[in-house]
């Protein structure tokens, strides 16, 4: 079968942050093997964002169900009748190592770690534990793999944005946007996310009014703050304690309208979440608070964006792991303004 012709399964199914820090690896793919058929397997929560990735064909949803052998046992009789040539898991476990065992699918890739390691017959050694390089550079390494395997040379490289949106739908919804709130057509508009999935330490509410208040002091905006399901309390929280131009924007209509309004922000501010590499894989301006923890680090979870339109931030030495109340907002304050405003 031509390598172009392949009929390819990616395997990236955890948070949405994991998720985007795939994306360049799809987009790897798409750009070397353009006529392949790619497939990806992601959970139910980051499906809708997958649909418009535009470098997977199909898209399909983990049961989920609970116990790995009996996910892993549904998930295989989902993939079987689909007939991948190969599988690359990004990210492996158990029940989806078993799957794509049971699924019969010939080649198989995967990093040569865990236990579920040994389900796959071409492994590549990573130590992501080690937080070396950046999580996004790891998912690259198993998709330069599979395409030198492939004889694929030389392979031709990619670079954000990652996620586009048609240019004048961008900004009619942003002229829409900006009357709904009553804000100045020529307004700054710097996005700042509060909230997050718990997996990496964060600024804490008063931390993010002083840093905003700072920039304000800088130059003057249109503070926008975001939130997603249950991160309302925080964002109303923070609206009342900023007193600077500000307007709320709860997102209640899934991440991809939500991306959509990413797509017109300034500037974007947050912890290591989620919704940051989905501001980065649009390559959007990002500033982001990271912890010292290694396994948190601004390296590992670097984003996706160009690096002149990314900042990371963290504690200095002394501060614990998981401290971030030593970090200098000052510093970030000044840093911010000279690079993007």
């Amino acid at each position: 079968m031509s390598q172009n012709r392949l009929n390819i399964l990616v395997i990236r199914n955890d948070k949405l942050g994991d998720f985007m820090l795939a994306w360049p690896a799809l987009a790897l793919l798409r750009r070397n093997l353009p006529q392949a058929r790619i497939a990806i397997l992601v959970p139910e929560y980051t499906a809708p964002l997958a649909r418009i990735c535009p470098s997977v064909d199909e898209v399909i949803v983990d049961p989920r169900l609970e116990g790995e052998w009996k996910n892993g046992r549904a998930l295989a009789a989902l993939l079987k009748p689909k007939k991948f040539d190969a599988v690359i898991t990004l990210f492996s476990r158990f029940d989806t190592g078993l799957a794509v065992w049971r699924a019969g699918i010939a080649r198989r890739h995967a990093p040569a770690t865990k236990l579920a390691q040994v389900f796959y017959n071409r492994r590549t050694p990573q130590r992501r534990s080690r937080s070396e390089k950046p999580e996004y550079e790891y998912n690259l390494d198993l998709a330069h793999s599979f395409l030198a395997e492939q004889g694929v040379v030389p392979i031709q490289p990619v670079e954000a944005p990652y996620l586009r949106f048609d240019a004048a739908e961008t900004e009619g919804l942003k002229a829409a946007f900006l009357k709904e709130h009553g804000i100045a057509n020529r307004s700054k508009l710097v996005f700042v996310h509060a909230g997050h999935g718990g997996s990496a330490a964060n600024l804490s509410l008063e931390q993010y009014a002083e840093l905003m208040s700072r920039l304000h002091e800088a130059d003057t905006y249109q503070a926008v703050l975001t939130a997603g399901p249950g991160e309302e309390k925080a964002a109303l929280a923070l609206t009342e304690m900023l007193r600077i131009p500000r307007t709320l924007y709860i997102s209640r209509q899934g991440l991809v309208e939500f991306a959509r309004h990413l797509a017109f922000a300034d500037l974007f501010i947050s912890g290591s979440t989620g919704p940051l590499h989905l501001a980065a894989a649009l390559d959007r301006p990002t500033a982001a608070f990271y912890p010292r923890r290694r396994s948190s680090t601004p390296l590992r979870w670097q984003t996706v964006n160009h690096e002149d339109r990314r900042l990371a931030f963290t504690p200095p030495g002394e501060a614990g792991e998981s401290d971030m109340s030593k970090v200098d907002l000052s510093a970030a304050a000044a840093a911010i303004a000279a690079r993007f405003f």
